[in-house]
């Protein structure tokens, strides 16, 4: 890794807007996410080999979670306690994945294994980036 590409890199993570930046990030996802979701659970049911209700139930989930965070975003002061609830959500999303992915009851296709991964380790990710950011937060309210 370059010496630029680090300092950019620790700058980000230095940022006061680091755990703002990544609420919005994690919401936009969750926006994309359960767009497609609901607009198209029928159609990507046989392709993921995953219920259509699974799919629709998961977009309508994923409202209430997109809300949480962008209360939580626009709030002047973030709270941490809230930030600690996304957090829980995630790993309840992760661990959903994980459990379909290892599930007897669900037959996935190769993409609805695709699909799985790449929202557990997406969604893995956001979780471990609002851990750095909360904490960093109640680090400097700590002083």
């Amino acid at each position: 890794m370059s010496s630029t590409s680090t300092s950019v890199l620790s700058s980000f993570f230095a940022s006061p807007h680091f755990l703002r930046r990544v609420l919005w990030a994690d919401a936009a996802s969750g926006v994309a996410t359960g767009a497609v979701l609901f607009a198209f659970a029928d159609a990507l049911a046989p392709l993921l080999g995953l219920p259509a209700e699974l799919l629709s139930w998961s977009s309508y989930m994923l409202v209430g979670f997109v809300l949480l965070i962008s209360w939580a975003a626009t709030r002047r002061t973030i709270p941490a306690g809230a930030v600690w609830v996304l957090i829980g959500c995630n790993a309840l999303w992760v661990m959903g994945c994980v459990a379909l992915l290892l599930s007897s009851q669900i037959v996935s296709t190769g993409f609805g294994v695709a699909f799985l991964v790449v929202n557990a380790v997406t969604v893995g990710v956001f979780l471990e980036l609002e851990w750095i950011g909360v904490r960093k937060l109640q680090l400097a309210h700590a002083w």
